[in-house]
């Protein structure tokens, strides 16, 4: 079963900037959208930025213009560059494919998520 792990978080300064990366243990080559999720704490998962195999990128409209995303399908890896950083761009972020990695269980399944690497930002 798949599973991904992300590095790079770390605590910056408001208006700095920071590369986060995950690395799949299976070839995305094949899967349409990867990226980046982020959960601040007391609030929901949100999506933040995908790429999708034939790279096209997707944003959320807070990180438009700020965020960039890219994609190695030989390297298997997803990087997330962060500009201009905010206070409210602190969270953990997570890498997942859109819709996330189901792992089934028998007759259901459950959704993958991995560690996450926090990314805080101080004002």
């Amino acid at each position: 079963q798949v599973q991904v792990a992300e590095s790079g978080g770390d605590l910056v300064q408001a208006g700095g900037s920071l590369r986060i990366s995950c690395k799949a243990s299976e070839n995305i080559r094949f899967l349409n959208s990867m990226g980046w999720y982020r959960q601040a704490p007391g609030k929901q998962r949100e999506k933040v930025a995908f790429v999708t195999s034939d790279g096209t990128s997707l944003y959320e409209d807070s990180v438009k213009g700020r965020f960039t995303i890219s994609r190695d399908n030989f390297q298997n890896t997803v990087s997330l560059q962060m500009n201009s950083l905010k206070p409210e761009d602190t969270a953990v972020y997570y890498c997942n494919s859109d819709p996330p990695f189901k792992i089934p269980t028998g007759i259901s399944y459950y959704e993958y998520w991995g560690q996450g690497t926090q990314v805080t930002v101080s004002s």
